[in-house]
Parts: structure tokens; sequence; C-alpha cells
């Protein structure tokens, strides 16, 4: 469960300005440009939408609640996401804890999400298992009432609260949207408050309050269910009347009028970020509600002022001044109100008071230089594939039907929401400019890194943020009550029987094709035509494992500047000829390769294809581009250092891989090693490490195998082949005994624990066959760790286990964020259940498992990038191409003997690191007693601390 948020017109809900920028080719793809569906209304008021789509076998089912945290009242927020947390515990019919694994066992997948304007819904599942999801959906929509207990309610109580230590107080900039909304808007407007709520209100919330928001908010009259997949439209009435029809109509919900707000002065407030290690500046102006006419203005704005190379903000903040390595501006208009947001993260050594200057230089910038009639069609140009993107799948499409049905009142309202794209000029955009940004107050908000006040803007006020004290744990005893009677709604039909499933889509795995160019270089294909679209990527073996190990970061410089233009573009017209295309042209470094990543309308393929063969093979060696990239890099080293998740990650790699081994390292370097870089590194690293034939093309979508391979001749002609020698690290010796370090994160709310040892390859036999023991364990919502720590304790938001595997032996990992008060207790569960785990699992477990990762293959291939994941597989491995099929071979073979022995050689939590980031403080010394054979304070290289911990004198 997530809170979630769909923006207006840069996600998947807008589309297309074609008439302006020329770009339909046809009738048939003109059609494609809108989705077919079939609307109506049950007699109780639930708005029934209907989409068929018999691409794959599968049906996505969305129910939109037309309730977001916009509903709650102060003194009582979060209810509307503590409540979407509810609604998958059980229902009168539907055992605790059962939703998840229903749909799992079916091979599906479900979730949900909350906003500020509404919550929604969903499941995808195999087209057998329609009538299935219909049942478990229609039964806590109209029969799940009376199963909230004092047990459930406190048990998702503790949960939601773990949520928000994960997300807000738990890392940097976490309280930045609480402080602006505080500010922005008043203290009774529905937008002042979180969508996660108030910490002091979800911990005073009763069941009568859960009940009465319920009650209010939750009847089939106030929602809307789409159904989009492969299924018969008299089916899906038929089944959908069954189900929701004798659901009775619930309280009559009035609509909302916009409520806009304004301000009569600047407020400039700041904090000091626990986390933080770089100071950051928000500018945040109250403008207009969603679909609004000035909205599709005030979204243009936003680009032009701070996207790409020609927006004023990058010219003055990033190439002149040198105060950010990144600038950020958008518009977001919600169902009541709306903001535009100016976003700024400081370098190193930057004032926000320079940073603020900068940004109205910038805005004058843009008045007097203005804007033309191309860069209106320039940011134009993607939408189209921004559109093809956002209904490659069923839930896509299911999410921009329910969206537009309950926020613009038709799912047609598309066709009005592309013409008021259309309609959108220059003269209308400065227009904007003026009436909602130039000269009027805003909300400025400073957050830095503790005792570092120097770089506060100025004139700022302390922001008044609740942060929690860590105290003792103190378990809940709500949680074993005894189960409380449950009174059943009456109803027509036998809702205690689950409905029978039929027959599962059989294994269709999609016809692929390879080649090989006279360069060497490996080529990989699908011809989909569903879309028409084109993805693909070009990977080159190597990448971080090339660096030296004295200059680590060479290979992931490498990949910013060689977007950087070309020796015949500038940066600025490389990127101008990219968006004109409506291309995405991304290139990056892993652990073990560097990808140059596209998505295009597959008529512009060829055109496309030239750009990343002149990017690839005439790199421009920028200078002036090298120094801003080696500056942004240190930054975004700087910052890392201040995100517990992400340094618990590289403190575990360090210490399993060791300090001779590549892989121990992060692939941007440290500050001394990228510091230490220089121009000549970068082009002896592209001189001796890019080659045709240690690379691979995989391609997918509106195109065929011909056409690729004809296109591809002019870099099969220009680009020659080298001999490329890989480098060969040792392995460290794997912890011999059960180890604990400790990371130390002063007042961290979370602590985040990374549990396991180095395991084996991807291309070890026992590599798949891991995958299927560990699933049970903690491989989906339904694992023992998560059943453990979140459902039954409360203790964290989630718990997973996996094994990972390159060519390089990859790790067992056990991780969880968990309250800081519960670590010893949440890394005591660990521990227990993989001993447990060891002595086997039960026939039912084995059987839930083999259901859930067959029958899920019906979702495997149903958009282009899960086509692209699938063929950069088999070339990654030299896999066939009935791979998964061999797959669905091992997990059905598998036996309760086997399971066991697998665990047995694989889980041993005797011999495994666990590492925990977070407060040592009051954290620490509870593991000295706790049967480790050794406990250590280490450093964020895996290196012992010596000096005390003194909570009193430490320094962030």
């Amino acid at each position: 469960m997530k809170i979630m948020r769909f923006r207006n017109w840069a996600s998947l809900f807008v589309v297309l300005v074609l008439a302006a920028c020329g770009g339909m080719q046809s009738e048939k793809e003109a059609n494609k440009l809108s989705i077919d569906y079939e609307k109506y209304e049950l007699e109780n008021g639930l708005t029934v939408v209907l989409h068929q789509d018999k691409s794959d076998p599968i049906v996505s089912t969305a129910i939109l609640y037309h309730v977001g945290s916009n509903r709650e009242v102060k003194g009582r927020t979060g209810f509307a996401h503590l409540f979407e947390h509810m609604l998958f515990q059980r229902s009168e019919n539907v055992g605790e804890d059962q939703f998840f694994k229903k749909i799992q066992d079916a091979g599906g997948t479900l979730n949900g999400g909350t906003w500020k304007d509404g919550t929604i819904y969903y499941e995808v599942v195999p087209k057998n298992a329609l009538e299935m999801a219909l049942w478990l959906e229609s039964d806590r929509m109209g029969y799940f009432i009376n199963t909230v207990t004092e047990a459930s309610f406190a048990n998702q109580q503790e949960v939601v609260q773990n949520e928000k230590r994960q997300r807000v107080d738990n890392r940097p900039y976490g309280h930045t949207s609480y402080v602006i909304d505080k500010n922005l808007y008043p203290e009774e407007h529905p937008y002042n408050w979180q969508v996660i709520g108030e910490l002091v209100d979800l911990q005073n919330a009763t069941v009568a309050d859960v009940k009465e928001f319920y009650h209010n908010f939750y009847g089939p009259n106030n929602a809307t269910l789409v159904l989009a997949g492969d299924f018969e439209f008299a089916d899906a009435k038929a089944l959908v009347e069954k189900y929701f029809g004798e659901i009775k109509r619930g309280a009559e919900v009035q609509s909302r009028e916009p409520m806009t707000v304004t301000l009569s002065e600047t407020k400039r407030l700041y904090h000091e970020d626990n986390f933080a290690k770089a100071a950051q500046l928000n500018i945040v102006w109250p403008t207009v509600e969603e679909y609004h006419k000035d909205s599709y203005a005030l979204n243009f704005l936003g680009e032009l002022l701070s996207e790409g190379k020609k927006a004023p903000m990058y010219k003055v903040l990033v190439k002149d001044k040198e105060l950010t390595s990144q600038t950020n501006a958008w518009n977001n208009s919600q169902e009541l109100a709306g903001a535009f947001r100016v976003n700024i993260t400081a370098n190193a050594g930057s004032s926000l008071a320079d940073i603020e200057a900068g940004v109205f230089e910038a805005f004058q910038m843009f008045e007097t230089e203005s804007i033309t009639d191309k860069d209106i069609e320039r940011v134009k140009a993607g939408i189209e594939t921004s559109f093809y993107n956002g209904i490659s799948s069923v839930l896509g499409k299911s999410f921009q039907l329910a969206s537009y049905d309950a926020f613009a009142g038709e799912p047609s309202f598309i066709e009005q929401d592309i013409a008021n794209i259309q309609a959108v000029t220059k003269e209308d955009v400065i227009r904007v400019y003026n009436e909602y940004i130039k000269d009027k107050p805003f909300i400025l908000t400073s957050f830095v890194p503790k005792g570092q006040m120097d770089m506060i803007a100025p004139d700022s006020e302390i922001a008044q943020v609740v942060e929690e004290e860590i105290t003792e744990n103190v378990e809940n005893q709500v949680a074993d009550a005894e189960e409380e009677e449950i009174e059943k709604t009456p109803s027509k039909i036998d809702r205690s029987q689950e409905p029978a499933q039929g027959p599962s889509p059989s294994l269709a795995i999609p016809e692929s094709w390879t080649a090989e160019l006279g360069n060497g270089m490996r080529v990989y294909g699908v011809e989909q035509s569903e879309l028409p679209l084109v993805t693909f990527s070009l990977v080159i073996k190597g990448g971080h494992m090339m660096d030296n190990m004295d200059k680590i970061g060479v290979a992931n410089m490498m990949t910013d500047i060689m977007m950087e233009g070309t020796q015949n573009k500038t940066p600025e017209q490389l990127e101008e000829e990219i968006e004109l295309l409506g291309a995405n042209i991304n290139m990056f470094t892993g652990n073990e390769t560097i990808t140059i990543r596209v998505n295009t309308l597959s008529r512009n393929f060829d055109a496309t294809l030239a750009l990343v063969e002149e990017i690839l093979l005439q790199p421009r060696w920028d200078e002036e581009e090298f120094g801003r990239i080696k500056t942004s890099t240190v930054n975004q080293i700087k910052r890392r250092s201040g995100n517990p998740s992400a340094i618990a990650a590289s403190t575990f790699n360090r210490a399993l891989y060791g300090d001779d081994h590549m892989r121990a390292y992060h692939t941007m370097g440290s500050e001394e090693s990228v510091e230490a870089i220089t121009i000549d590194d970068m082009k002896a690293f592209y001189d001796s490490y890019f080659a045709p034939n240690i690379s691979r093309f995989h391609v997918v979508g509106n195109i065929s195998k011909d056409k690729v391979v004809s296109s591809l001749s002019s870099l099969e002609t220009n680009w020659a082949t080298k001999e490329v020698a890989m480098p060969n690290y040792q392995i460290a010796a794997q912890p011999d005994n059960a180890k604990l370090y400790f990371v130390d994160f002063p007042e961290a709310k979370q602590s985040v624990i990374r549990i396991g040892n180095l395991a084996l390859k991807r291309t070890d036999p026992d590599y798949y066959p891991v995958q299927v023991m560990n699933y049970k364990l903690g491989g989906s919502f339904n694992g023992n760790v998560n059943l453990i720590l979140r459902e039954e304790k409360g203790y964290t938001y989630g718990a997973r286990t996996f094994f990972s595997g390159t060519d390089i032996v990859g790790a067992f990992t056990a991780t969880s964020s968990v309250r800081t008060n519960a670590t010893l207790e949440s890394v005591q569960i660990f521990r227990e259940e993989m001993e447990k785990y060891r002595e086997g699992i039960e026939e039912e477990d084995l059987e839930f498992t083999k259901n859930a990762m067959i029958k899920s293959n019906a979702r495997r291939f149903e958009t282009l990038n899960a086509l692209l994941g699938m063929v950069q597989t088999m070339g990654a491995y030299n896999l066939p191409a009935d791979y998964i099929k061999q797959e669905e071979d091992i997990i059905r073979n598998m036996t309760l003997e086997q399971h066991k022995a697998l665990a047995q050689k694989y889980i041993t939590p005797d011999k495994m690191l666990y590492l925990v980031a977070g407060d040592a403080a009051t954290q620490f010394e509870r593991f000295k007693d706790a049967g480790f054979d050794e406990v250590k304070l280490v450093d964020q290289n895996a290196k012992e601390v010596t000096t005390p911990i003194d909570i009193e004198t430490r320094d962030r």
C-alpha cells in the first residue's frame, strides 16, 4: 500500500499534440490514441467502466473511491490512508491476510494507493481469476466494516506509523511537504495536512472513527469500478451485477468545489534536517485546480523554466553560477487547489541566499529573453510517446479511465484534455507567469544540515516540525486479544464460497529472434505491434568492474559526459533533437555493464538510432560539462551519505566483498576518487573498453527483425572490434560466525536492517531453484518474515528476503526498516525465522509458491519493458528462447526435500553478517548480549569505530 498522486499532464493521462507537431501518420494510428470503453451505472450508484483488450490473457480490476485526505478534518488526519491499509486485512468472507495470498496464489498482483483526492485499489490477474477478484473487491466494499476489531486496527496503526517513519521521518528533506502545506493552506483547508496524517492523530484514532469514515465515504455511489483486459462484455456485466449489485447505496457524498488559496505575504521558514547533507531550497506559489484552463500553461511554464539546457534556471544556477547540479520547477494542480514549486538542492558550499537570488535572476532572464513557438513545440513533442507508454498495460488503462471518470466526470474527457494541451501558446505561458508567479507572495523553505544555520535564506523563521522521540519498545497487548465475534451481513448469494477459477492460461512465450553483426555485436528482438513504439537497449559489458581502484567512478561519469553533446552537436543541440523526436535516451553505468536505453515512436526509430550512434561513436568530451558533472557527482555522494537505507546497502557490500573487490564500492566512487578523475581518464576508458564484440543490442516493439538489422548496418560498419579483457576479482572470505555490525545514524526513527552473505552466481545451476525456495520465506508480501514483522508485530512497513547474482557471486539478503525501539527484536525474528525455514515448509506453502510463480507468467510479457527484460536476460546469460519454460519446470518439479536441502545449503543464519544502520546511542548496547559472536560499531566503510558513543556530545 502506498501514498500516490496522479498528475494531470505529465503522467499517463495526457496525450498528444500531433496537429501542432505534424505528428500522426495515418488514420489507423490516430485510432489508437483513444481508449474504447463502455460505461454504465448500477442501481446502487456504482459507476462501471469496461475496456476490452485481448492482447494478453489477463484482466485488471481497479476501484477508485472519490475520497482522499481532503475528506478528513483537523485532529482526525491520516484516516483515508489508514483505511486503505485496513481494507487489505480481512472482510466477512475473506480471512485474515488472505487478500494478498489469494491473488498471489492465482498468479496475480495487487495493491492500493491514497492521495489527497482519492483512494484506489487494484488487481491484475490471469483472466480465469476475474470472478475471484470481483468477489474479493465486492466483499471489502460491502462486507468489510463488521470485521474491524481493536486488534486488527491496532496492528495497522503501527504499520502506518512505520510507513511514516520510513517515508518521512528517516530520510533527508522528509518534512518538506509538511512545512510547505502547513503554511500555504489555511488551518481548516483539506490540503493543510499530509496524506500520511499527523502522528498524534494516528495514535489517537479509534475503531469508531474508522467506522464513521467508512459509512460516510465508502459506498458504491462514491466509486468507479474499471475492468480492462481479456473478457467478454456480457460475462463481465453479469459478474459485476452478481457481486456488486446488491451492495447498499452509501451516504450521499457532496462534491467538493475548488478551494484555491492566496497569500497576503511571503513566509520564509527553515528547518535543521537530521539526515540532510546538503541545503535545499523550495519556493512555492498558490495556483489553480486540476483541469482549470490555466493549469495547462502552468505545466508548460515549469518545464520551460527548469528542464534542459535552454531553461533559464539551468543557465543561471547550474551553468553560470554553479550553485546546483539540477533545477526543478513544476505545477501540481489537484482537485481543490494547485501550487507551483521550485526545488533546488545546493552544491556543497552554496548558500540558499545565493540560490534564491539566482532563481529570481533566472525569472528575469525568462522575462527578457521570452520563449518561442519552437520551445512550445519541444515541450509538446514527447506527449504522444508518454501517452502510448501509459496505456501499454491494462492497469495503466484502468487508472486512466478511472481518474478521468472520477475527477473530470467522464472517461471521454481525455479528448478535451488533449484539446486543452493543443491550445497552449507561448502567450498563455507568459500570461500565467505574470498572473501567478511574478511579484507574488510565496512560501520559502530552507532545509539545512544540522548546525549549518549560515546556509539558510535570510529572514527565515524556524518551522514547527513535530519529530517523534525514541522510547522503549512496548508490545501492544491488544494484538493478543481473543478473536472477536463477527456479525455477517445478509447476502443473496453464498459469499463464503470462493469462486472457482477454471484452467489457467497456458504459457505463451513471445517469439524472439537473434542475429549477429559483422563486428561481433549480438542482437536480440521481439516484434510486438500493439502500439507504435519501440524500446531498445545497447549494453556494453564491463561497467563499474572496469574502474581502476585508484579512480573509482570513471565508468559512472563516462555515461554522464557522453550524453553531453557530440562532435557535431553541442549539448543543447543534442538535447533538443532528442526532444523533438519525442524520444527518451538514457545512458547509465551498472556494476557490470554500461547501458544506453531508448524509448521512441516506431516511425522515428531510424532518426533516434542515428543519434544513439552519434553519441556512441562521436563523443564531444566537453571540458565545461566535465567540470559540471564532477561537481554534481561529488554532491550526490555527499547527499547519499545522509540516507540510512543507501548507506546500509553500501556498507553491507563493503563488508561482504572486501576492500579488494570492485563490487565493494559504489559505482559513483568516493569524493576523493572523483576529485582525482580527469577527462583523459574518460578518454582512456572509452578507448579501452567500448567495443561491439562485448556488446548486445536488444529491441522490442513495432519493428521487424529485417528492419532492425538493416538499420544497424551503419553501426556495424563504423564500430570496430577490439580485444577487451575482463578483470577477475577474488571474493573475500565469508562470515564463519554470526557478526553484528552497527552503523550509527543519530536520532534515526527507524533502523535499517540487512542480513546475509555471498551465495551464488546467476549462472549457478542452483540460482533459479533458490528463487523458488526463498519465495515463502520473504519473496512476497505473504512471506513469513513480512507476515510476522509487519502484520503480526507492526514493527515495519515491509520485510523481504532475496537472492541476487550475475556473472559475479551475489548475496542472500534479508532486509527491513523497523521502528528504532524494536531493532533488536526484529533482528532476532529474522534469525529465528531463518532457522525455522531450514527445517522445511508445509506442502500447502510449497503449493502456494508453485501457483504464485507459475500462474504469474500470464502477466510476464504484457509491456515492452517486460519484453526487453526477457531478451536482456537471454543475452546476458546466453539463455535459450524458452528459458522461462525451463524455469516453470524447475518450479513444478520442486519437492519438499529439495526445498529443505536448498534452505539448509544457502540459509545459514549462524554464518551471516547482521548489519544495522540506526541510532547507536539507544540500540547498540542491546546487541552485546544477544547471542552474536562479534558485535562491532562500524563506520560507513565497514571499519570498526573505537570511540565511545556519547549522546550528549556526538555531532552530525
